[in-house]
C-alpha cells in the first residue's frame, strides 16, 4: 500500500473540512487497523484517547496514559497511515505550555489533526470527571497549540462538552475557540438534531461530532447540512477485537464462548470499578 506524506495527509484532511460532506471516521488503534481503514477507503481515521488507554495500559479513560505513551502509539500508526488520522489529545496533557509540547510531539508523529478539549483533566479533588476548565484558560490552550505547530496544514480542533452546557454556553465557548483560530469545533453530548440545529447556525468553523452511534443523529446528509464534516460513531472495531480475543482464548482453553459483551469485558479487564473506588475514596471524585 502507498503511504502518503504527512503534509499531503494534512492537506487531505483540510479538504474534508472545507467540503460540503459529512464523513464517518474509522476508529483505529494500531498500524494494522489503520491499514485496514485505508484499504476500505475510509476518508479519515481517529485514534481515541480512551482506546489508547485500553490498548497501551489496559486502563480506563481516567487520564492515566502519558503523552509519551500516546505519542508512541500515534507514531506507530503514522508510519503506515494512508489516510488522515485525528489524534484525540485529551486536554493537551496539562496546561497551555504542556499543550504546546503535545502539538509538537503529535505533529512529528504524523497525525493530520488533533483535538484539544476543555475538560478538567485529570479531575481535581471534589470535582466531577466531566467538569470544564474556565473559558479563558481553554482559549489560551488553543492559542498556544496554534503557536506550537510548524506545519500550517496541521489542524487544531477545539472540543467541548455540549451535554454539560446550555445551548448559549456551548455557542459562547465555540465562538471563542473560533476567534482564537481553531480550525474546527468538536462537540460531544449533542442529543439530537434539534439540539444541533440550535447551535450550528451560530458557528462558522467546520464541526466534528462524537455521537457514539446516537440513532437520533443518524442522518449524514442532515449532519452535513448543519456544517458537520466529521462524525465519530464510537470505537466498535476495537471493542469487537477485545470480544473476539476473549472468545478465541476461551475456545483454546476448551471452555467455549462467553455471554459477556465487549463493554462488560472492558470494564472487567480495565479494572474500571477499582478505579472508581479509588477516585471516590481518595479524591472525592464522582462520575
Amino acid at each position: 500500500m502507498t503511504i502518503a506524506s504527512q503534509h499531503d495527509l494534512r492537506r487531505q484532511f483540510r479538504a474534508l473540512l472545507e467540503s460540503n460532506t459529512c464523513y464517518d471516521a474509522a476508529s483505529v488503534f494500531d498500524p494494522m487497523s489503520a491499514r485496514i481503514a485505508g484499504d476500505l477507503k475510509f476518508e479519515v481515521g481517529i485514534l481515541g484517547g480512551s482506546v489508547a488507554a485500553l490498548q497501551v495500559l489496559a486502563a480506563p479513560d481516567y487520564a492515566l496514559i502519558t503523552l509519551s505513551e500516546f505519542v508512541e502509539q500515534a507514531t506507530r500508526i503514522g508510519r503506515v497511515a494512508c489516510l488522515p488520522i485525528i489524534a484525540d489529545a485529551d486536554h493537551g496533557y496539562g496546561n497551555a505550555i504542556n499543550a504546546m509540547r503535545t502539538v509538537a510531539e503529535l505533529e512529528r508523529a504524523g497525525v493530520a489533526a488533533l483535538t484539544l478539549e476543555d475538560t478538567l483533566l485529570p479531575p481535581k479533588y471534589g470535582h466531577k470527571t466531566t467538569d470544564l476548565i474556565p473559558l479563558d484558560e481553554a482559549v489560551g490552550k488553543i492559542r498556544a497549540a496554534l503557536e506550537a505547530r510548524i506545519d500550517p496544514q496541521l489542524s487544531i480542533i477545539a472540543r467541548t462538552n455540549a451535554e454539560q452546557l446550555s445551548v448559549e454556553e456551548t455557542i459562547g465557548r465555540a465562538k471563542a475557540y473560533q476567534a482564537a483560530g481553531a480550525d474546527g469545533i468538536c462537540m460531544i453530548g449533542i442529543r439530537d438534531f434539534e439540539h444541533l440545529e440550535a447551535i450550528a447556525p451560530h458557528l462558522d468553523a467546520p464541526l466534528m461530532l462524537i455521537t457514539y452511534g446516537n440513532p437520533k443523529l443518524n442522518d449524514m446528509a442532515r449532519l452535513a447540512k448543519n456544517g458537520v464534516r466529521i462524525v465519530v460513531n464510537g470505537h466498535a472495531a476495537y471493542f469487537a477485537a477485545i470480544k473476539a480475543t476473549y472468545d478465541r482464548l476461551r475456545e483454546q482453553r476448551g471452555v467455549g464462548p462467553s455471554d459477556l459483551s465487549a463493554k462488560e469485558l472492558c470494564i472487567k479487564y480495565s479494572t474500571l470499578d477499582e478505579y472508581r473506588v479509588f477516585a471516590r475514596e481518595f479524591m472525592n471524585v464522582q462520575e
